[in-house]
């Protein structure tokens, strides 16, 4: 279980660290110095430690044995980067259009996310493959969507640095989400 641990604090703070230098290419710093801190707390991290296998999301692995997962519940309700953490079954409209700082955190992370767990096989096009075929955007907001869709779209044609420009990024928010 140490083992565990200690490669999951690895992981963890890789990811936390790209996530920093992505808000940080777009002027996000304290976005990314704080993404993620509720990781280290027991809760999650203790279940994600558990169930670390390197290549996907504990918290994936979690659910398959368990049907769901603490660590993601405490997770979802304390980072506002995450769409689920604006869902709101009862309220008139689901999904709101979420601020856009927190959006484009959401937008590091998920980059983030796939440039850890491909590593080497991270390419430009992963981050729409995965958004097109494996992200739920039933949860998302369609103005949200389209944002999304847009920013996606160019990164598989531009790439990362290209695209990840705060003047870039504000004006497709606007765009979309305004």
């Amino acid at each position: 279980m140490l083992k565990k641990m200690w490669l999951h604090f690895k992981l963890i703070t890789k990811h936390k660290w790209i996530v920093f230098r992505l808000c940080s290419k777009v002027g996000l710093i304290w976005r990314g110095l704080v993404h993620d801190l509720s990781k280290y707390s027991p809760t999650e991290f203790f279940e994600s430690s558990k169930y670390y296998v390197g290549y996907k999301s504990p918290i994936q692995v979690a659910r398959q044995e368990r049907v769901y997962s603490a660590a993601w519940l405490h997770h979802k309700g304390r980072n506002k980067h995450h769409e689920e953490y604006w869902y709101d079954f009862n309220a008139p409209v689901k999904a709101p259009v979420i601020p856009y700082k927190y959006t484009v955190e959401m937008l590091c992370d998920n980059l983030a996310a796939g440039i850890v767990y491909k590593g080497k096989d991270f390419t430009n096009d992963y981050p729409l493959w995965y958004w097109k075929n494996i992200k739920n955007k039933d949860v998302f907001h369609p103005k949200m969507v389209e944002f999304f869709d847009d920013v996606f779209e160019e990164i598989s044609k531009n790439g990362i640095d290209a695209v990840l420009k705060k003047e870039i990024l504000k004006e497709k928010y606007n765009k979309y989400c305004s």
